[in-house]
């Protein structure tokens, strides 16, 4: 991700910066943002598919649809689009224990 996010931040930002990862990459967001907020003022996706692995965005953006769940890495799932974003919060695009099965055949 590289700050050429899907979304542009055009007010608000003299809020106090929080700094979240997700697959280990660190991004920084704003204070009273969502997940979904900070991911994709950074880059284009949130997460690949389970089917076709193609990238996702999330697709109702108010937590009806199941499109932006992603991982803590204790295997915990979040709605990216209605969590707020906390400074530390440590995220996974894929489920530890499909990270875990893929990894060992």
């Amino acid at each position: 991700m590289n700050g050429s996010g899907q979304l542009a931040r055009v007010a608000e930002a003299d809020r106090p910066i929080v700094r979240l990862t997700l697959d280990g990459q660190e991004l920084p967001g704003l204070a009273g943002d969502t997940v979904l907020t900070v991911v994709l003022t950074q880059g284009r996706r949130l997460r690949d598919n389970e089917f076709e692995g193609r990238p996702r965005a999330g697709f109702c953006l108010m937590g009806a649809c199941q499109d932006c769940w992603l991982w803590r890495p204790d295997g915990s799932r979040v709605r990216a689009c209605s969590t707020p974003a906390e400074d530390g919060m440590a995220l996974l695009s894929r489920s530890p224990l499909e990270r875990w099965a893929g990894a060992h055949p």
